[in-house]
């Protein structure tokens, strides 16, 4: 701390002892703008005509380097600096060691008791850490994945490239920068590997034309046995898509099916319908004339075609000519129902004029045997 006061003041009785005089030196040529990566050196010259007596070094606005004809006032040990001559001019060299991102700024050359200066721009390239997620990749071949790649702690932010030394059908990648962290981004690598590699991650400062790389081992191995099984196993697209056609073409096949049948049973619906009522009515019909004859025959009607051997009287062959003979088969009375309603016993004693009668008288005089003609 005490060195440190003495050479500041030793800088200021310097100054106060050239400001007395006059002079008539100036700068010639001033530093140039310089990028340099943090922890190396920054070089900035600046050549000044005979006859000068002190040169300043200012970083940012503050004096950290002073040079006399004898020799130079250091303040830091991170300020140094080196002096030459070229066809009579003298060139001022300061050196900054251990270069810091603070460190970034205006540079400027002065001289004392002149209007004149000169100055230059200091940029400093930060490289931080660079990684990939993890150092050992197991993937499924043929299945797209995804591989992460951040850059963190950069000035500036760097170009992320990826070298694919991986079989792979599809690659590509982005960068997008992470909005918490402005020394930060990230850049993702998406593929579909085909078989094991190596896929290596690059950092590239352009203006240094500087980078940094990180390697990792990709394994691409086979899907097991069973994985469509297995809750959250996802098909590929084309599959997908060939499932989708299908359902598709056999939901259009079950609703034209569908229409088909509908259309063909329409007709039998009906026709097996009127079958239905035709045979409901038959049988009614049936049925009514079973239960007339069945009537008739509880009845106890006489039997108008039975002849005895005994001699008949006149009037017994009346009434044996006037009543019709019954027919015997269920049959007759069916014919007759479809055709006309029924009668009754009682239409039966309308007399001789109701239906023509003809009467046949056989050669004996005891057997008669009528017929009705209808």
């Amino acid at each position: 701390m005490g060195s440190s006061r003495t050479g500041i003041l030793a800088t200021l009785v310097v100054l106060a002892g050239l400001a007395a005089s006059g002079s008539s030196y100036e700068i010639i040529e001033g530093p140039k703008n310089a990028t340099v990566l943090e922890g190396s050196e920054a070089r900035f010259n600046c050549t000044i005509s005979p006859g000068w007596r002190l040169i300043m070094w200012s970083l940012n606005g503050t004096v950290v380097l002073s040079i006399t004809p004898t020799e130079p006032i250091i303040t830091s040990d991170r300020f140094t600096t080196a002096s030459y001559e070229e066809g009579g001019n003298f060139i001022s060299e300061m050196i900054i060691h251990d270069v810091q991102l603070s460190d970034a700024g205006h540079v400027r050359c002065s001289l004392q008791n002149s209007d004149r200066d000169a100055s230059a721009f200091l940029s400093v390239i930060v490289m931080g850490e660079l990684f990939i997620s993890s150092g050992v990749l197991i993937v499924i071949e043929d299945e797209p994945c995804n591989v992460t790649c951040r850059a963190s702690g950069w000035t500036p932010l760097p170009d992320i490239s990826w070298e694919i030394g991986v079989p792979v059908n599809h690659s590509s990648y982005y960068s997008v920068r992470e909005p918490d962290d402005p020394q930060s981004t990230v850049s993702i690598l998406a593929l579909t590997p085909q078989g094991n590699g190596t896929l290596t991650c690059v950092a590239t400062v352009e203006a240094l034309q500087v980078h940094k790389s990180v390697t990792v081992n990709l394994t691409a191995v086979q899907p097991p046995v069973g994985s469509l099984d297995k809750p959250g196993a996802s098909l590929p697209t084309w599959a997908i898509a060939l499932l989708a056609v299908s359902f598709s073409l056999l939901l259009i096949l079950i609703i034209v099916l569908i229409i088909i049948f509908c259309c063909c049973r329409v007709p039998g619906r009906e026709k097996k319908g009127s079958s239905y009522h035709s045979e409901v009515r038959k049988s009614a019909t049936v049925k009514t004339n079973k239960e007339t004859l069945q009537t008739k025959l509880k009845s106890g009607n006489e039997n108008h075609g039975y002849s005895s051997d005994e001699p008949r009287t006149t009037s017994e062959w009346t009434e044996s000519a006037s009543v019709p003979p019954r027919s015997s088969e269920p049959s007759v009375p069916e014919h007759r129902s479809s055709r006309q309603p029924y009668q009754g016993p009682d239409d039966h004693q309308q007399g001789p004029t109701s239906r023509p009668q003809v009467s046949f008288i056989m050669a004996s005089p005891r057997k008669v045997r009528n017929v009705t003609l209808v």
